[in-house]
């Protein structure tokens, strides 16, 4: 199965939300995109849905916007 994968952009409401997603699911269920270090992913997170971050996309698609720290016109700058 595939995994969800949780972008943020490293602020501080980001990764305070990834700390809770790896809680609740664990470390090795879900992978951790950090758009501010790998910017060549913001692409595939505006092609799957990500309009801000926090964000977690799950295995069937869908976009779950977790709280707010960054649109994804800010992640880009």
């Amino acid at each position: 199965m595939k995994k969800p994968v949780f972008y943020h952009a490293g602020c501080s409401v980001c990764v305070s939300a990834e700390h809770d997603i790896i809680n609740l699911i664990g470390a090795d269920n879900v992978e951790i995109v950090h758009l501010g270090n790998d910017r060549n992913k913001i692409a595939e997170a505006e092609n799957a849905g990500v309009k801000s971050v926090p964000a977690l996309v799950t295995p069937n698609g869908n976009v779950l916007h977790i709280n707010f720290g960054a649109s994804m016109e800010d992640v880009k700058k």
